[in-house]
């Protein structure tokens, strides 16, 4: 049972997950429906985290709870406001208030949100990548990765610098091709359910759907000290651009349960924040 349930458990939760956005949009309270849909699979997670860990150790407590929220309330809460200004506030629609331009309007919403990710994702792909390839920006992106288990909770570690950096490369670019306001809501929504249920700590096993999704299974590698394992994998949520450019990888063993980075990380959420700053290795 256990077992089987580890087949269904992405899927089932990813899709109840976006059917509840999907709702609330209908409902008129996108932002509300999606924050309170947020929540809810937050819970979720966390109850299933005690219930089928996929790895006992990362139950214990790291010391990090407080950093970690710190960091989720800066980065991830300034993401959202951002977002829901430029979306709701009256930016999208001055930019494109019929949506349109070089969007593609008359298609299927579901086949707009589709393209909406593949195209959002070619600049997270990169940004990503040059985070791990170019040490200006690793120096950010090394607090994210200086955990030392994942679970629900730590899915909003990341340097704001790391965040607005991200923002930078997604949102625009559907802003700029005219993109309606459904899709921008609907692709920044998925964007953070697929965050939360890449990080998390449950006993899946997600078979075809490592080849297109980022998924537990795929992102436990990009979290490995191993660099062969952990410099791979930088789709946000799809893995089509990691297939293209070949740094996709999913080993046939069992990703290190040692996860982390090679130099020390302060404890503090402020020395956490100011150490890409400094001088000191990282």
């Amino acid at each position: 049972m256990r077992r089987a349930l580890s087949y269904i458990l992405w899927p089932l939760i990813f899709s109840a997950a976006v059917a509840a956005t999907v709702f609330g949009m209908e409902m008129g309270h996108g932002v509300l429906g999606f924050n309170i849909t947020y929540l809810m699979l937050a819970l979720t997670i966390a109850l299933l985290e005690r219930a089928m860990p996929h790895e006992k150790a990362w139950l214990k407590n790291d010391g990090q709870m407080l950093p970690d929220l710190a960091h989720t309330v800066l980065s991830k809460g300034f993401a959202q406001v951002l977002i829901t200004f430029m979306v709701f506030m009256g930016i999208a629609e001055w930019l494109a208030p019929q949506g349109g331009g070089y969007w593609p309007v008359s298609i299927p919403l579901v086949v707009q949100v589709a393209l909406g990710l593949v195209v959002a994702e070619f600049g997270l792909y990169w940004k990503h990548r040059l985070a791990h390839e170019w040490h200006w920006l690793w120096r950010f992106h090394a607090v994210h990765h200086s955990v030392t288990r994942l679970w629900f909770f730590n899915t909003g570690r990341f340097h704001f610098v790391d965040t607005v950096t991200g923002l930078a490369v997604g949102m625009p670019v559907l802003l700029a091709l005219g993109a309606p306001r459904d899709v921008l809501l609907l692709v920044s929504a998925i964007t953070a359910i697929i965050g939360m249920l890449t990080h998390c700590n449950i006993e899946m096993r997600n078979g075809v759907l490592n080849y297109v999704f980022n998924t537990p299974d795929l992102h436990r590698w990009h979290h490995s000290k191993v660099l062969a394992e952990g410099n791979r994998n930088y789709g946000e949520n799809l893995m089509l651009f990691d297939q293209i450019f070949d740094t996709y990888f999913n080993g046939d063993y069992r990703p290190p349960a040692d996860i982390g980075i090679s130099h020390p990380m302060p404890e503090t959420f402020w020395g956490q924040v100011k150490i890409p700053f400094t001088s000191q290795p990282l």
